[in-house]
């Protein structure tokens, strides 16, 4: 094999996910019953704050958003949390959503490391896929982040989400797939080589070494599980297109509640990212990023609300069926972190402040409604996520400590 090009191998190091780097294949993993599981959705135009937080505090049925929610006891709405140095972020806070890196906006931004990446670094080492990374339509990026401060692009075509879930794969194919891949990876081995006697910038260097490393862990990663037959699920998906926008949404999730009840992963990230164009839910056509930037105008309110209600809407049958799912000491909610957010406060005027959060599940002591005294950096909970899932952190993006705000 000739061999491949700088150009080429960098753009193969800015796609491969950083959490390959760490796949130990444990057996002890496997010995976990049940398994924890995170799935992080950010909603990247937010929702109208009047409509989303409780007007009475501590009382979600005060909510005209969440007064819907069957699992009100198993779910803390937090008020008053955000990311630092956004203040002139508009539509790009949405790369800080899970890194909290100021000032994505900055022609020179380079991204951190996203929390989900973080966690598949021990989470992701005894599942067939060690995340999956889902958004509502292919611009190929959305909220996972490795740890050069590159997009790991993801998927949006909920039938090819399925067949990689479920699907047997042809092993003929794989296995052809897998020498094809070990070749390219001898190849860079070798051009490392030549590399390190021509170029004395280490930093280069390193970046080869990082990518080089990743890809041997792949490659390990996906022959152990050669062999190892998918699980048979029933195909679930809905084909309603009178409303595509609300059945991708609600496919989105469907596949991630299968995914986490096969154990197929343990890590989920789902973009709701915005689109151009006019979108269809039950009650108003037209398109949500220009509804979302209402100017206050009440008739656009009103069609922006029907947008955002139906995103809740599958958000709380998602919680709800993943609660329906008995598991030993509880059920798959009581063993899945979710974190429901978004990167805006308000996005008629592209502020960052109050984010809409709302973490549900995962066993703890729910809260209902906890509204922080002052402006607290989102990150504090990412941080105190990061300890409940037992990686001992310091620190993580912008946060400046565990708050412990959730009770176990």
């Amino acid at each position: 094999m000739s061999n491949i090009s700088r150009k080429d191998f960098l753009k193969i190091g800015a796609a491969l996910p950083m959490a390959m780097s760490s796949l130990s294949l444990r057996s002890e993993d496997k010995k976990e019953k049940p398994p924890r599981r995170i799935i992080f959705i950010n909603s990247c135009l937010g929702f109208y704050e009047p409509f989303f937080f409780p007007k009475s505090r501590g009382d979600l049925s005060t909510s005209d958003y969440l007064q819907a929610f069957k699992l009100k006891e198993k779910m803390t709405v937090f008020q008053n949390l955000f990311h630092p140095g956004m203040e002139t972020s508009n539509h790009d806070s949405e790369k800080s959503f899970l890194t909290g890196t100021p000032s994505p906006e900055s022609p020179n931004f380079v991204n951190g490391i996203s929390l989900d990446q973080v966690l598949a670094r021990k989470m992701g080492s005894a599942t067939r896929f060690p995340y999956l990374n889902f958004s509502i339509y292919d611009r190929g990026w959305g909220c996972s982040w490795n740890d050069r401060g590159s997009a790991i692009p993801p998927m949006h075509d909920e039938e090819n989400i399925f067949e990689m879930l479920f699907k047997e794969e042809d092993l003929r194919l794989k296995k052809q797939q897998i020498r094809n891949d070990q070749s390219i990876l001898d190849c860079l081995q070798r051009d490392l080589i030549q590399l390190q006697k021509k170029d004395n910038q280490s930093g280069k260097l390193e970046n080869y070494r990082a990518v080089i490393s990743e890809m041997k862990m792949q490659l390990d990663h996906e022959k152990f599980w050669l062999n190892t037959k998918k699980p048979k699920v029933q195909k679930t998906l809905s084909g309603n297109q009178e409303f595509a926008f609300s059945t991708k949404i609600r496919n989105l999730f469907e596949l991630a509640k299968l995914a986490f009840q096969t154990d197929s992963t343990r890590v989920i990230t789902f973009s709701m990212d915005w689109i151009y164009g006019a979108i269809k839910v039950p009650g108003v056509t037209g398109g949500w990023h220009t509804l979302s930037h209402h100017g206050g105008k009440l008739d656009t309110i009103a069609k922006l609300s029907r947008i955002e209600i139906d995103t809740l809407k599958h958000f709380n049958q998602f919680l709800l069926e993943m609660d329906q799912i008995k598991e030993e000491n509880g059920t798959l909610l009581d063993h899945t972190t979710v974190v429901m957010g978004s990167n805006f406060g308000d996005s008629s005027n592209h502020t960052c402040n109050n984010l809409p959060i709302i973490l549900a599940g995962g066993g703890y002591k729910h809260q209902v409604h906890t509204v922080l005294k002052e402006q607290t950096p989102l990150c504090n909970l990412y941080l105190e996520l990061l300890h409940k899932h037992d990686l001992d952190i310091g620190s993580f993006g912008s946060s400046e400590k565990d708050m412990d705000l959730l009770k176990a």
